[in-house]
């Protein structure tokens, strides 16, 4: 009898484990193969045959269309440098240069997948649109007041993410470190706690 009830405790430890396990990566993005450049993750294979169940699992759940990987990839920012997580409240500055790209879009999402409303009706930047520096880099403010130059409203929301998509780039699976893919650094404001 002990024996029994000895397995089935461990099978429903183990069931629970898994399970939850696998809620936990369907629920928050998570999958193999990540590559992570400073405060942004990108999932290149998500948008090839070689992708993994969770991240396939995550997609049709969330219903996200990804990039292909001869098309582009995507990064995700959901917190700054510092691991800080992005706060609607706080003034944000993305600076700097991106990896080479024929084309590329930075978005903000609220963390529901959606877009953030506001009244200017501004979700993000092409990167055409762009006021660029004299070194072709950028600032971006991303606050809840308006800034001069490069300014995404967040609204005030209390948590978002930014979602930086390269299109016809060299960046892909073979990217494992920053000098090879340059990325914009996300720096809070002092002010913020």
């Amino acid at each position: 009898m002990r024996l029994v009830l000895g397995s089935i405790l461990s099978l429903v430890i183990a069931a629970a484990i898994g399970l939850g396990a696998t809620w936990l990566a369907v629920t928050r993005g998570v999958a193999f193969g990540a590559i992570t450049l400073g405060a942004w993750t990108a999932y290149p294979k998500a948008g090839t045959v070689e992708i993994d169940p969770y991240a396939r699992a995550f997609i049709a759940r969330t219903g996200v269309l990804p990039i292909g990987l001869g098309d582009g990839v995507a990064f995700t920012a959901r917190t700054d440098d510092s691991g800080r997580p992005l706060d609607g409240r706080c003034d944000v500055l993305v600076t700097g240069i991106t990896p080479q790209a024929r084309f590329f879009t930075i978005t903000l999402y609220g963390l529901d997948g959606r877009l953030i409303a506001n009244s200017l009706n501004r979700h993000g930047f092409t990167s055409q649109e762009l006021v660029r520096r004299g070194d072709g880099g950028f600032d971006i403010a991303v606050a809840p007041r308006a800034r001069p130059g490069n300014w995404l409203p967040t609204a005030g929301v209390e948590r978002y993410l930014l979602v930086l998509r390269f299109y016809d780039t060299p960046v892909g699976i073979a990217t494992r470190v920053e000098r090879e893919a340059p990325m914009p650094a996300i720096k809070r404001s002092e002010q913020c706690p």
